[in-house]
C-alpha cells in the first residue's frame, strides 16, 4: 500500500508563498514607491513587486510581469528570486517550461543555503529532471535541505533511505527522517511513518501506532491513508473492527479517484459489510476502479458480469475484463 512520496513531496515544497512575510499592496501609494524603488535596481523591492505580480496583491495577477522582476532581483544574487526564477521555468509560469533554467536557477540559490531550492534540485537528480538521474547528487541536496528542517526534503530523504537509493538502504534512517517531516503535519511522511509501523520496519511492528498515523494523514484527505485506514477498520487491527468505519474512509479515498479504495467500497457493497448489499452499487465501484487500470477490479468486474450480479449476464463482458486484468 506504500505510495512514493517523491512527487508528493514536490507539490508541498514548491510554494509560491516566500520565505519572507507577504509583501502587503497598499492603496496610500507605497505601490507605486515600491515599483520606482524596483526601477531604481533594488534588489528586494523587485523581488517584492515579483511577489505582488505572482500572486495578483493589489495588481492584477502577471506571471509574465512577476517573472520580470523576479530575475531583476535574481541577476543580483538574491536567493529568494533565484528560487523563484527556478520555480518559474520548473511550471512554466510567465516562460515556457525548460528543466535545465529550472535547475540552473535552483542552483545558483541552492549554493546559497535556500532550503526550497536545495530540495528541487534534489528532485531534480532523483527524477533526472534537466540533469542526468543520480540518486546520489539527490540525496546530497535533500539532505542539505532536511538538515534545515524543510519538510519536504525529509519525507523524500526518507524514501531515498527506505528503497536504498542514493543510499544503503536503512529503515531505521527511513523512519527517524519520515517522522521528523510527520512531526510537522506532512501528509505523506504520516502515511509512511504508519506503513512501517503497519510492517514493523526499522520500528517494532504496532498496528495502533500504524492507525495512528495513518489518521493523522487521512485527516489531510491524503488518499491512501484513508484507505488504509479503512483496511485496518475492515481488519480490526489497530482499532476495533468496525466495518461501518471501514466503509467511511474507504468512501472518502475512493471519491478522490483513488483506485484501490474504489475497489474495497466495491467489495464492502458486493458482501454487505457496513453497508446493505448492493450489488449494483458495487458494480459502479469495482468499474470506477478498473477504468483506472487497476487489474484486481478488473477481474472482479469481470465476475460480475459472469455471474450476472449487477448487471445482465454477459460471457463477453467478463473475458474482456478478465483479459484486461491478465
Amino acid at each position: 500500500m506504500r505510495i512514493l512520496a517523491l512527487g508528493l513531496a514536490l507539490a508541498a515544497s514548491v510554494p509560491l508563498l516566500a520565505e519572507d512575510p507577504k509583501p502587503k499592496p497598499d492603496p496610500k501609494g507605497r505601490l507605486a514607491a515600491l515599483t520606482e524603488k524596483a526601477k531604481q535596481g533594488d534588489a528586494r523591492a523587485q523581488y517584492n513587486l515579483g511577489f505582488l505580480y505572482a500572486d495578483g496583491l493589489g495588481v492584477p495577477k502577471d506571471d509574465a510581469e512577476a517573472m520580470k522582476w523576479f530575475r531583476k532581483a535574481a541577476d543580483q544574487g538574491d536567493p529568494r528570486a533565484q528560487f523563484r526564477v527556478g520555480v518559474a521555468y520548473d511550471e512554466g509560469l510567465g516562460v515556457p517550461k525548460d528543466d535545465g533554467e529550472a535547475v540552473k536557477w535552483f542552483r545558483k540559490a541552492a549554493d546559497q543555503g535556500n532550503a526550497k531550492a536545495q530540495f528541487n534540485l534534489g528532485r531534480a537528480y532523483a527524477n533526472g529532471q534537466g540533469v542526468p538521474k543520480d540518486d546520489g547528487e539527490a540525496v546530497k541536496w535533500y539532505r542539505k535541505a532536511a538538515d534545515q528542517g524543510d519538510a519536504g526534503a525529509q519525507v523524500n530523504l526518507g524514501v531515498m533511505y527506505d528503497f536504498g537509493r542514493g543510499v544503503p538502504k536503512d529503515d531505521a534512517e527511513a523512519v527517524k527522517w519520515y517522522r521528523k517531516a510527520a512531526d510537522h503535519g506532512f501528509a505523506s511522511a504520516q502515511f509512511n511513518l504508519g506503513v512501517m509501523y503497519d510492517d514493523g520496519r526499522g520500528v517494532p511492528k504496532d498496528d495502533a501506532e500504524a492507525v495512528k498515523w495513518y489518521r493523522k494523514a487521512a485527516d489531510q484527505g491524503y488518499a491512501t491513508a484513508q484507505n488504509n485506514l479503512g483496511l485496518m477498520y475492515a481488519n480490526g487491527r489497530g482499532v476495533p473492527k468496525d466495518d461501518a468505519e471501514a466503509v467511511k474512509w474507504y468512501r472518502k479515498a475512493a471519491d478522490q479517484g483513488y483506485a484501490k479504495a474504489q475497489n474495497n467500497l466495491g467489495l464492502m457493497y458486493a458482501n454487505g459489510r457496513g453497508v446493505p448489499k448492493d450489488d449494483t452499487e458495487a458494480v459502479k465501484w469495482y468499474r470506477k476502479a478498473a477504468d483506472e487500470g487497476d487489474p484486481l477490479p478488473q477481474f472482479n468486474l469481470g465476475n460480475m458480469y459472469a455471474n450476472g450480479q449487477g448487471v445482465a449476464k454477459d460471457d463477453a463482458e467478463a473475458v474482456k475484463w478478465w483479459r484486461k486484468a491478465a
